[in-house]
């Protein structure tokens, strides 16, 4: 199986210089423990390696931290960490003790500001990092870079890198980003699909909720699928999956938890005041999208009546994952008011506030960014808005107006 690098990599490494614990949390089978035993091969200082999803490891773990710390001993790669959250105490006695750095790597399949029963002990001692599937540019094999309006920038960027058409887009977003299809580990994806929701998702939805109906939980991620890139409606998943508003909230904020999916939330602030509370739901990886919702090809996927969701999904998790792929917080958000009007992904950062719309025409039409002026009201300046579409090279309406080729992202 051929490694991919990941563009966590070097993050890890320069923050393994300074703080003596290292948290990397993402779903499943997305590549963390793969990337930290590389990593730990090239470092070449004998670190162990222990796995709590070995039940007697974990039993320790749980029942005698000081014994499980005594027998792994630092510099140590605790694979799983959120099974026994009795550890964090002890790797902080043991932190300000001896102040190491990189003395502890770990990772965990749960989100970590999001871990039920996480005590803060371990806040200002780690650094966490969000690890997703694979981002196109660690496919690629392009340099990590957060996506910014920043028309020098991605001037630059367009000269290193070759067009992607609509029909190859669709075939990544359909495949999806796991690393065990991307680095051809596994031939047939629908078999890794089936396989991945019931030995990971289930399970762990089980570990963190108690017992599930499985058929009502299939049901229910395959009701958010179809619903990726639209708002949250509770009573509508509830009805798909027969379970109650409470059970569909729940399950809902398990898949963030692990991981699966995340929210983009409305931005909003007090002048503002006519937009929707509600947020909008997207998966880190499309491929398991397209698999829920039985889009049996790229083709048919591109022609289908989820073309569009699935372009923006596949747009918005890419933006997402360049952030995350960076060590960097996202601050990302979407914009509908009352009266319907609606900006797909609001960035913000710097003093600014950049609209992007997501669109599956390669000649976008100008009236698209008129609906930017929304948020001139904003209490922050409006920056360079752009249309991320299926254009063949980068372009502009306007200096302020850019029009961006999603393969750029």
């Amino acid at each position: 199986m051929e490694y991919i690098n990941r563009h966590l990599e070097n993050k890890v490494m320069s923050l393994s210089k300074s703080y003596s614990a290292i948290l990397v949390t993402g779903p499943r089978q997305s590549g963390k423990t793969t990337m930290l035993k590389n990593l730990a091969e090239k470092e070449n200082i004998g670190r162990e390696y222990v796995s709590l999803d070995d039940l007697t490891a974990r039993e320790m773990a749980k029942n005698d931290p000081a014994m499980f710390m005594q027998l792994h001993k630092p510099p140590v790669l605790i694979d799983e960490i959120q099974f026994a959250p009795e550890l964090f105490t002890y790797i902080k006695i043991h932190i300000d003790k001896y102040h190491n750095p990189g003395d502890f790597w770990m990772t965990g399949s749960q989100i970590f500001r999001l871990m039920q029963g996480v005590s803060e002990s371990l806040a200002g001692r780690v650094a966490l990092l969000h690890m997703s599937p694979l981002s196109a540019r660690e496919i690629d094999g392009r340099d990590p870079l957060p996506f910014t309006t920043d028309f020098e920038t991605l001037v630059s960027e367009s000269k290193n890198i070759k067009p992607v058409s609509t029909p190859e887009i669709f075939e990544k977003l359909w495949r999806g980003s796991m690393p065990g299809i991307v680095s051809g580990n596994f031939d047939d994806r629908d078999i890794y699909y089936s396989s991945y929701i019931s030995t990971y998702i289930e399970r762990d939805v089980r570990e963190l909720s108690g017992t599930i109906d499985a058929l009502k939980f299939n049901r229910f991620v395959t009701s958010v699928a179809a619903r990726s890139a639209q708002m949250l409606n509770f009573t509508a998943l509830a009805e798909d999956a027969d379970i109650d508003i409470q059970t569909a909230k729940s399950w809902t904020n398990i898949l963030e938890t692990l991981g699966i999916i995340f929210l983009l939330h409305p931005y909003s602030n007090n002048v503002l005041k006519r937009t929707i509370k509600t947020p909008k739901v997207y998966f880190y990886d499309t491929g398991l999208v397209c698999y829920l919702t039985k889009w049996s090809s790229p083709v048919i996927a591109e022609s289908g009546a989820m073309n569009g969701a699935l372009l923006e999904n596949y747009t918005v998790s890419e933006i997402m994952k360049s952030y995350q792929n960076a060590g960097l917080e996202p601050y990302l958000y979407y914009y509908r008011d009352r009266d319907a009007k609606e900006i797909d992904v609001i960035m913000e950062g710097d003093g600014k506030l950049c609209p992007l719309e997501i669109k599956k025409t390669a000649t976008p039409d100008k009236r698209i960014v008129k609906t930017f002026g929304v948020i001139d009201k904003a209490p922050l300046k409006i920056g360079t808005s752009a249309v991320l579409c299926m254009a063949e090279q980068l372009g502009a309406f306007d200096k302020n107006n850019l029009i961006v080729p999603i393969w750029m992202i």
